[in-house]
């Protein structure tokens, strides 16, 4: 088992940043890629960016792509959101999650494909 927190959302101005933290606990010696989705209110949950177990890759949603990076310091079993040039749009509750991977460079962007989700952050960007 594998327990995920999130922390670090809040309400930003639009052009703004923030930067996400998601600290993990339990089973952490194991291989996990990690992922960021969210929410909208009355949308359906979607991806936005994972990273590989080792950290050696990445891939984001494009509506994302060169405004968020994510990151992983493994040694603290966390995983970072930095999300720069924020717009309206990304108002969401934000959601880390992790999946199981038996090494590799596979990259998990479907939701049922991941083991453990943490509580969500919600993020607010005004305009």
């Amino acid at each position: 088992q594998v327990q995920l927190v999130e922390s670090g959302g809040g309400l930003v101005q639009a052009g703004g940043s923030l930067r996400l933290s998601c600290a993990a606990s339990g089973r952490t010696s194991s291989r996990y890629n990690m992922g960021w989705f969210r929410q909208a209110p009355g949308k359906e949950r979607e991806f936005v960016a994972t990273i590989l177990w080792s950290g050696g890759g990445t891939y984001y949603a494009h509506s994302v792509r060169g405004r968020f990076t994510i990151s992983r310091d493994n040694p603290k079993n966390t995983v970072y959101l930095q999300m720069d040039s924020l717009k309206p749009e990304d108002t969401a509750i934000y959601y880390c999650a992790a999946v199981y991977v038996d090494g590799g460079s596979q990259y998990y962007t479907n939701e049922g494909r991941y083991d453990y989700w943490g509580q969500g952050t919600q993020v607010t960007v005004s305009s």
